[in-house]
């Protein structure tokens, strides 16, 4: 199961697009505030990868979970949140929220552009959820659950329940999501440590 993570800010905003917001943060360093759902959180990491890409120096606020952080927004304390879709998708649909970037596409929001279709590298860190099993659990569990699994997470009944709340089912095998699981250690870590959070 995956949620993409987005940059939302208030419908109202001055700016409607990454580079406009990157130019205005550039231009009056401190100016731009992005609330995560909390410290360290993978809210936190987009923050940093955006302003790696960007030079922007968006300013990480850290709230106690995403509703919080929602609510800041549209109190105006802060400029911009990055919070996983699901806690947003009223807001977006209303037009209180706009979406500037999202880390993944999605089909309710086509005109969010990824970081991609916006011409970088990188790519935002999103939210997933996946099933683990005890290291050195027997091979005829694992040949049972697998594809049971599978049959639940393509199950067009199960998608269209989470589908509103923002998630989509996207089934991997296990040698895939373990591989995606490096990767994504691998440029957690990179990110850390050049933004001295790990020596």
């Amino acid at each position: 199961m995956r949620s993409p993570s987005i940059l939302a800010v208030r419908g109202d905003a001055p700016y409607k697009t990454l580079s406009q917001i990157a130019e205005h943060a550039k231009k009056n360093p401190g100016s731009v505030r992005i609330g995560t759902a909390g410290a360290g959180s993978v809210g936190d990491f987009c923050v940093l990868t955006l302003n790696s890409l960007t030079g922007a120096g968006l300013t990480t606020v850290p709230f106690t979970g995403a509703s919080p952080a929602v609510t800041a927004l549209l109190g105006g304390h802060v400029e911009g949140v990055v919070l996983a879709l699901g806690t947003m998708t009223g807001h977006l649909r209303s037009g209180t929220l706009l979406g500037i970037v999202i880390s993944s596409g999605y089909p309710d929001f086509p005109d969010i552009p990824t970081l991609s279709e916006l011409g970088y590298s990188e790519k935002l860190f999103g939210v997933w959820v996946g099933f683990f099993a005890p290291a050195g659990v027997p091979a005829e569990v694992t040949r049972a659950l697998v594809p049971a699994l599978e049959r639940v997470i393509k199950s067009p009944a199960i998608g269209a329940k989470l589908r509103p709340l923002g998630m989509l089912m996207d089934y991997s095998p296990p040698e895939k999501l373990l591989a995606e699981i490096r990767d994504e250690h691998r440029r957690v870590s990179e990110i850390a440590a050049k933004s001295g959070l790990i020596k």
